[in-house]
């Protein structure tokens, strides 16, 4: 962390607590093997020589793939790549490490701190070690008679695509759940025009609701009129901070769902019930759907905007909506009679300096009295303005001095505009903002505007997503490619190592089976498809690919030395045994403290853990059995290398 000049933050934080489960592994296999050797009667220095050679190639191979992982994610553009480019690299360069200290600093650790001939066992040992010892029997027996039914491995790999397909389109997709911060925040918009007593009054009325519906709030801050970035009059914010979640019944996501039934409730005012995001990428928060409508002119939005709104305020998946491009500024189009104005000697200037001397309110100067500054505005008295016919009565003098009646020289039209007008990629643009209704992800709010757009939009629109949806769906496309490009990654590195393409197949056939049990467990556990899934789904790679590589490299070196293909398989899955199960532990336990969600605002990460601890274990229990039988059906013969039959004089030497 130093030299990239990375600091502690909570993605460091996570990656370091993931390493806890992950740098132990390869010390974990490369002790378990100098200690088996010791027990068959090995002086401990030829143990440690002998065991750390045997397993040289396979620590290797593993640490390799599992830093490999982590490239496509380092080096991702767009904001998942700025996330996770420190997570990916401590991680990595934390079992890099852990590869090095445990092919040089672990033998000689175990050749001078372990005593030759039978080791003195503790009572735990002791005790525990009966039922290792009935596992592997039942283990061996188990997969002599699956490997008597080896088809039956292609049927389990089946199956398990099919739970992905499954469970992935049952799962909830969204950015990154909502960490439970203890803060909500309202925002108030009420029809163009309103006045400030209007949302003084409104205002007051949401104070009294919060009152009495949230009696978990801490602290309510109010604000009528607040004017962020905009001098309109008809907006208001309220800032709500909850007490801490151990002192309250509700979660933050159950007040903020109540909260939303209620004010949806309210009308002639539009109130959107926002919790800050837990990833946020140059934004200002906003609604989490914001779809943006493009046409080639200004014409073509305003005839088919209030078509799109009127299917999304009626859509369940949708608590809120809103458009930006607004027509509901009131506005008089005031046009002149030129002809009949010259005709009476009044010219188009005179009309103009007429109308916004009375009306426009403009400053035109100051004056003193009594020691203050007063302002010297141009308008007529409020009851002289106060309807558009009182336009009309105006009067405006003509070249002789002569007063004469606006309504002899114009007609007016009471018109509504947008405010402000907004382009997206040079197209005139309009974005609709939506909040999503309580138990809808996000998915389902692109999917529904997606809809919408097919049923009212011509082909002379296109559509463009902003915000948290933008974010959203670059990170799906992005984590998309920086798993197939790890399992390729990962594929071509293994192939090199093994000297073969079927060997790293047989591997990579792991894969299926950890992601099967990744999204099964997210589902089991109500969790969603996010970017911290994603990322522990494609670490998923690097990790179950370990116990493919342990089993099919001790089988491959036992078949070097001459043993034939099923003994070989069966040997080498049946004393690989004991490490897998410990490497698989420990990658579980080091993921527990994620999935438990233990600390402040970490139920974001939940899913994280949960991936990796249901993914690891499941893709355990099945690979120990189809991973042994595909390699008895398609690993090719290996030639008898002799130069094995020296390798002990050779070590001694």
């Amino acid at each position: 962390m130093w030299i990239f000049g990375f600091s502690i933050n909570v993605l460091t934080l996570l990656a370091i607590v993931l390493a806890t489960g992950l740098v132990v592994d390869d010390g974990i296999v490369v002790t378990e093997n100098i200690y088996k050797k010791v027990e068959e009667g090995m002086t401990p220095i030829e143990a440690a020589i002998k065991g750390s050679n045997e397993i040289f190639f396979a620590v290797i191979s593993i640490s390799i793939t599992l830093a490999a992982v982590f490239l496509p994610v380092i080096f991702l553009e767009g904001f998942v790549g700025r996330l996770f480019r420190e997570f990916g690299i401590v991680i990595g360069a934390a079992v890099l490490i852990s590869a090095f200290v445990s092919l040089t600093l672990t033998p000689m650790l175990n050749a001078y701190l372990m005593k030759p001939g039978k080791q003195k066992h503790s009572k735990f040992y002791e005790v525990t070690e009966r039922y290792f010892v009935k596992m592997n029997t039942i283990y061996a027996s188990s997969l002599r008679d699956f490997m008597q039914k080896k088809w039956l491995s292609f049927p389990i790999l089946i199956v398990c695509l099919v739970m992905i397909g499954l469970f992935f389109s049952l799962l909830k997709k969204e950015t990154a759940p909502y960490d439970d911060r203890s803060s909500l925040n309202v925002s108030v918009t009420a029809p163009e025009g309103a006045s400030y007593d209007y949302m003084d009054r409104f205002m007051g009325e949401l104070t009294d609701l919060i009152n009495d519906s949230i009696p978990e709030k801490k602290v309510s801050l109010i604000i009528t009129s607040p004017g962020f970035g905009s001098s309109s009059v008809n907006s208001g914010r309220a800032n709500i901070s909850l007490v801490d979640p151990s002192q309250r019944e509700r979660t933050q996501q159950e007040i903020a769902d109540d909260l939303t039934r209620w004010t949806k409730s309210i009308e002639n005012v539009r109130a959107n019930v926002s919790q800050t995001p837990t990833i946020a990428v140059n934004r200002r928060g906003g609604m989490p759907i914001q779809y943006i409508i493009q046409a080639p002119n200004f014409e073509k939005l305003k005839e088919k905007i209030p078509e799109f709104m009127a299917e999304a305020e009626s859509n369940p998946v949708f608590a809120n909506t809103d458009l930006d491009l607004k027509f509901n500024k009131p506005e008089i189009y005031v046009t002149i009679d030129r002809d009949k104005a010259k005709s009476l000697g009044v010219s188009v200037l005179d009309v103009a300096q007429t109308l916004q001397l009375s009306l426009s309110g403009q400053r035109f100067g100051y004056f003193m009295m009594n020691g203050k500054q007063y302002q010297v505005i141009g308008q007529f008295d409020k009851k002289d303005r106060d309807t558009p016919m009182d336009l009309k009565s105006i009067f405006v003098k003509n070249d002789a001095g002569q007063l004469i009646q606006m309504d002899n020289l114009v007609t007016t039209e009471e018109q509504s505009s947008p405010p402000q007008l907004y382009h997206n990629n040079r197209y005139m643009s309009a974005t609709v903002s939506a909040s999503l209704a309580p138990g809808m992800s996000m998915n389902d709010g692109i999917d529904a505007m997606e809809s919408i757009k097919e049923k009212v939009l011509d082909e002379t629109f296109t559509t463009d997503l902003g915000g948290e949806s933008r974010d959203f769906v670059e990170s799906s496309s992005n984590t998309l490619f920086a798993f197939g490009l790890a399992l390729l990654l990962i594929f071509l590195i293994l192939a090199a190592q093994f000297e073969s393409f079927i060997d790293p197949f047989v591997i990579i056939l792991t894969v299926p089976m950890a992601v099967a049990g990744a999204l099964f467990s997210l589902w089991l556990f109500g969790q969603t498809w996010n970017i911290f899934s994603q990322i522990g789904t494609i670490m998923l790679i690097g990790l179950v690919t370990k116990n493919g590589i342990l089993i099919v490299e001790f089988a491959n070196q036992l078949r070097e030395e001459g043993m034939p293909k099923h003994e070989a398989i069966l040997k080498a899955a049946e004393s690989r045994l004991r490490p897998i199960l410990m490497t698989s532990l420990t990658i579980a336990l080091g993921a527990l403290p994620i999935a438990l969600s233990l600390g402040a605002a970490s139920t974001s990460r939940i899913g994280m853990g949960v991936v990796i601890i249901g993914g690891t274990m499941f893709s355990l229990v099945l690979t120990l059995f189809v991973i042994p039988a595909i390699y008895l059906m398609w690993s090719r013969e290996k030639k008898h290398r002799p130069e094995f039959d020296k390798i002990d004089s050779y070590e001694k030497a």
